[in-house]
């Protein structure tokens, strides 16, 4: 993706467009972070849904879904998930691996979601908002969408120079395959950032964790090798320079 002197880098959000069954089984790309992001996600979004309301299957919606990570995970524990993106060729993968058999993949738009206030008992936007060039909106729309009491998640990158040294420079280093413009330092968000725009659109009970790679032997094999190992991992962690997840609670009116 090229720009113009006089214009600002744009994110390069075509390189979801042509990835097929990349999504789930190449090494040789960045795809394969996100894939070792969702082993750690997953299961916490998945306790956290039964933590706060119970055991019964939930609405939840996914937005930016990609390959389906984690609606396929959710939709595999019961829950009644729609996956929302804008690229059919991750609809498409992200429907092919759902072993359910249950999520409703659909195409549309995240600043302007195609569904009824309250429709949702959880949204998700993961490895998503930094996507965007109007996250407020993003997060307005999630929250409308929710029900009274529901739940917010969401992963992002903290916007510093470490975070643009790690997670722009050192993947497009030591990662082959990855594309340019993949990520851009300016759309990423501070976490104060985040809550200040959850509290603007009702969204109260803010808990943000960090996450950062697991420095083990498959850290270092993918620095020699540039492939992203499949034991390859991250962890949560309670600072927050470069990425961090965090969940919000829709206000009771």
């Amino acid at each position: 993706m090229t720009t113009s002197s006089d214009q600002l880098p744009t994110v390069n959000n075509e390189i979801y467009e042509a990835l097929g069954e990349r999504w789930y089984s190449a090494e040789d790309d960045p795809v394969a972070l996100l894939r070792a992001e969702s082993r750690l996600r997953n299961p916490w979004v998945a306790s956290e849904i039964t933590s706060a309301l119970g055991l019964l299957s939930r609405k939840v919606l996914d937005i930016g879904c990609g390959g389906g990570f984690l609606s396929n995970h959710l939709g595999a524990l019961g829950h009644d998930v729609t996956g929302l993106d804008a690229s059919p060729d991750a609809l498409a993968i992200a429907s092919r691996h759902d072993r359910s058999g249950t999520v409703q993949y659909q195409r549309g738009d995240a600043l302007k979601l195609p569904f009824e206030d309250a429709s949702f008992d959880v949204v998700c936007a993961m490895d998503f908002l930094e996507h965007v060039e109007n996250p407020d909106q993003a997060i307005a729309e999630a929250a409308r969408v929710l029900s009274p009491s529901g739940m917010f998640f969401f992963h992002t990158f903290n916007r510093n120079p470490l975070s643009w040294l790690v997670v722009i420079k050192g993947v497009e280093w030591f990662v082959r395959n990855t594309p340019r413009h993949m990520h851009i330092l300016r759309l990423f968000l501070k976490p104060q950032e985040v809550r200040a725009s959850c509290v603007r659109h009702g969204l109260s009970s803010i808990e943000i964790r960090g996450t950062r790679p697991r420095l083990n032997r498959a850290f270092w094999r993918m620095l020699l090798t540039r492939r992203v190992p499949s034991d390859f991992g991250f962890v949560f962690t309670r600072s927050t320079p470069l990425g961090f997840s965090g969940m919000a609670r829709k206000i009771v009116a």
